[in-house]
C-alpha cells in the first residue's frame, strides 16, 4: 500500500527555500519571470511617453495656429533668439542620445565600467545643454523679451512695424495676412504685433521651460540608475531599468528635435 505520509517540515523548507532563490533577486513578486517584468515596465514607460507626446503635440499644435497666422511677426520675433546657442544645445542633446544608445548597450552585455562612464556623460551633456539655455534666458532678459509687463518689441523688425518698401512679394503677403488678423480684431496693426510677438515667446519660455523641468527629473532619473550601474546591478540578464531610463532620455532628446526648427528656423529661409 502507498505510503502517502507527508514529507518532513525541514525538507519542506529547504524545498521552499531552494525555490525562492533559483528567482533572480531584481523579480518582483507579481511577475512570473523577468522576461514578462521586462515587458510590462516597458509598456508602462511607452504609456507615459505617449500622454507626453499628446502634451507637448497639443502645445506645438496651438503655436502652430499663431505661426501661420501671422507667420510675419513670428519670423521677426524668432530672429531675436541666439540661434548659434540653440544649435550647440541640439548638437549636445543629439550627442547624449547616442551615450544613452551605448550606456543601455553597455548594459545589455554586463560591462559595468562602460554603463558607469556613459551615464555620467550624459549627465554631463544634459547639465551642458541647462547651462547654456539658462545663459539664453538671460540674454532675453536683457532685452526685454520675457513676456509680461517690462515686454518690449521695440527692437524686433517686424515689416508691419515698419514702412518699408523693400519687401519681397512674399513678405508683402505675410504682412497683409497680419493687417487682415488685426482688423478683425479691431486693432491697430502695431498693436496686434506687438502682442502677437510677445505670444511667440510667450510659447518660446513655455515649451522651452517644460523641456528643461524634463531634462531636469532626466538627470535626478539618471543620477539614481548611474549609482545602481556603479553596484553592478545590471548584467546581461537584468538590465531593464537602464533600459527604460533610455526611453524617456530619447523621448526628452526627439522633443528638442522638434522646437528647434519650430523656434529657431523659422525665418532660416528669408
Amino acid at each position: 500500500m502507498p505510503d502517502f505520509a507527508p514529507a518532513p517540515v525541514g525538507a519542506a523548507t529547504a524545498v521552499a527555500h531552494e525555490h525562492e532563490h533559483a528567482h533572480h533577486p531584481d523579480l518582483q513578486h507579481q511577475f512570473e519571470d523577468l522576461g514578462q517584468q521586462h515587458d510590462a515596465s516597458n509598456f508602462g514607460m511607452w504609456t507615459f511617453l505617449a500622454t507626453e507626446v499628446m502634451f507637448f503635440g497639443g502645445l506645438i499644435g496651438s503655436y502652430l495656429v499663431y505661426r501661420f497666422t501671422t507667420p510675419d511677426v513670428w519670423a521677426a520675433a524668432s530672429r531675436e533668439l541666439n540661434m548659434p546657442l540653440g544649435t550647440i544645445n541640439t548638437v549636445f542633446l543629439l550627442t547624449s542620445s547616442l551615450t544613452m544608445a551605448l550606456a543601455v548597450h553597455a548594459g545589455e552585455v554586463g560591462n559595468k565600467k562602460n554603463q558607469v562612464r556613459l551615464l555620467l556623460a550624459t549627465m554631463a551633456l544634459g547639465t551642458l545643454f541647462l547651462v547654456v539655455k539658462g545663459f539664453e534666458y538671460h540674454e532675453e532678459w536683457e532685452k526685454h523679451l520675457v513676456p509680461g509687463p517690462h515686454f518690449s518689441a521695440a527692437r524686433l523688425k517686424i515689416p508691419t512695424l515698419e514702412t518699408s518698401s523693400s519687401l519681397s512679394t512674399e513678405e508683402r503677403g505675410e504682412v497683409a495676412v497680419t493687417a487682415k488678423a488685426a482688423s478683425s480684431l479691431v486693432l491697430p496693426v502695431r498693436t496686434f504685433a506687438e502682442r502677437r510677438a510677445q505670444m511667440f515667446f510667450v510659447f518660446y519660455f513655455f515649451l522651452t521651460g517644460l523641456h528643461a523641468l524634463h531634462m531636469v527629473i532626466g538627470l535626478v532619473f539618471l543620477a539614481i540608475i548611474a549609482r545602481m550601474a556603479s553596484k553592478g546591478r545590471f548584467t546581461a540578464a537584468y538590465s531593464n531599468p537602464l533600459e527604460v531610463a533610455g526611453l524617456y532620455w530619447h523621448f526628452i532628446d526627439i522633443v528638442w528635435v522638434f522646437l528647434y526648427p519650430l523656434l529657431y528656423l523659422v525665418a532660416i529661409h528669408k
